[in-house]
């Protein structure tokens, strides 16, 4: 009776002894298969996953490179993107906008709020392409009311230059402010701001070459210089081989926060004009009006500004851009009175400034209104001994436009202006448009 307790109690010891080694059913040792490792597991499939991604992205890039390589073959792979801007006007003008005028400033015989009535307004072609990887160029035709055709810009870029360089060769909008560089059918109102008009002829257009500079910071920041032959206004034809007009320029901006941005620059403009002519009455002849010419040199200083404001970036639905610029301008040289008749030179200096500041609102999607204000001062301007036949008039130049219009997609565009204009010294001119744009075809993203 007491030896069975015993066997068991030895055979439990023994048992505790061999403990790893577990007697199978059929009479055999058997070891335990260890748990499973749940990471080994995790990394294989990892490396499933990964060797399927690496064979999927190869064959990407062989699609990608085997469409590289039948573009050429193409027969529309060099086809430029084509765009056509269609606009139009009708004008409602209280005083007679073939008296139109500045007073004051010297005019660029490009200026005015058109015609009466309805009217077609300046309509735009444009072709852009890669020509190859170091070169991009575009044409831009653009057909006026008066059935002319003027070549806006012609010009070849490089795409590909070290260090965040770019050169731009051939006939161009200067880079100079902040509304130049912009194509009409851009603006935010039906016209430019007196400014643009009094300093720059309406834009500042440049044949000869251009060099940007984007600098490698965290903040935007460009600068920029040009030169040309001058023959734009505030320049003139001068029959040279050198350049006629120089000019530089930087910019800077970036994120305010996020919802808002900014950008801000100083241009500096000087030109060479030789025989810059224009017609003007002649004070000594009621009623007569003679043809002046300058030679000399003009300097023009500008500041530009702009904010622009979006709830969280989304632009959408409402958003707020603020706009600015000041322009400074002198002028020193000799002016020649009456150059076909008394042709009197004598010497001429002037010294005169301006700015516009505008506010565009869309308060819903699809509609905006904006208001802008124009302001110039003559400033001082002396002609010497011709100051018996050239009016000076004490007179700051002004203007107050308000204007709405309508997108029902980004292709299309109906806008009303009303403007308060003062630019003459006699007599104000109320002016009311209405004007269409419709964009055909490719058509780039617009800049900031």
């Amino acid at each position: 009776m007491l030896q069975h307790p015993l066997r068991r109690a030895a055979a439990l010891a023994c048992l505790s002894l061999i403990s790893p080694v577990l007697i199978s059913p059929f009479g055999s040792p058997a070891f335990a298969a260890p748990p499973p490792d749940p990471l080994s597991e995790l990394r294989q499939q990892i490396d499933e996953l990964r060797q399927q991604y690496e064979t999927r992205l190869r064959a990407l890039e062989e699609r990608v490179q085997q469409a590289r390589d039948a573009a050429p073959a193409s027969d529309n792979a060099f086809n430029p993107q084509v765009s056509l801007i269609l606009s139009g006007t009708y004008a409602h003008l209280q005083r007679d906008p073939r008296t139109w005028h500045i007073s004051g400033f010297v005019p660029s015989g490009d200026m005015g709020p058109g015609q009466r009535s309805f009217n077609l307004g300046e309509s735009e072609l444009g072709l852009y392409a890669n020509i190859d990887p170091w070169f991009f160029g575009g044409l831009n035709l653009a057909v006026a009311p008066d059935n002319t055709v003027s070549t806006e810009e012609a010009f070849v870029q490089t795409t590909a230059l070290p260090h965040g360089l770019r050169l731009k060769v051939g006939r161009f909008f200067s880079g100079i402010g902040y509304l130049n560089e912009q194509h009409a059918h851009t603006w935010d109102f039906v016209d430019s701001p007196l400014a643009y008009q009094a300093f720059l002829g309406t834009q500042l257009g440049q044949d000869g070459v251009q060099v940007k500079w984007l600098l490698p910071t965290d903040r935007f920041m460009e600068l920029g210089a040009e030169l040309g032959n001058g023959t734009h206004f505030p320049g003139s034809e001068h029959n040279s081989n050198g350049a006629g007009s120089q000019s530089l320029f930087a910019h800077t901006g970036g994120d305010w926060s996020d919802s808002s941005s900014w950008r801000a620059g100083v241009s500096y403009l000087w030109t060479e004009p030789k025989g810059r002519a224009w017609d003007a009455a002649d004070l000594s002849t009621p009623a007569a009006t003679v043809t002046n010419a300058f030679t000399g040199r003009s300097r023009l200083w500008l500041l530009d500004g702009v904010w622009k404001w979006a709830p969280n970036g989304n632009a959408t639905h409402t958003n707020f851009k603020l706009q600015g610029e000041y322009f400074h301008r002198t002028e020193r040289g000799q002016v020649s009175h009456d150059t076909a008749a008394l042709n009197q030179p004598d010497t001429y200096r002037s010294a005169q400034s301006g700015w516009y500041v505008q506010g565009v609102y869309q308060f819903m999607p699809q509609w905006r209104v904006g208001l802008r204000q124009d302001q110039l001062d003559s400033g001082t301007v002396d002609y010497a001994s011709n100051n018996a036949f050239i009016a000076r008039p004490d007179f700051r130049p002004r203007r107050t436009s308000l204007m709405l219009d309508w997108s029902l997609s980004e292709f299309s565009r109906w806008r009303v202006q009303f403007s308060n204009d003062h630019a003459r010294q006699d007599n104000s001119d109320l002016q009311f448009f209405v004007q269409y744009q419709m964009s055909l075809g490719a058509h780039g993203a617009h800049s900031y």
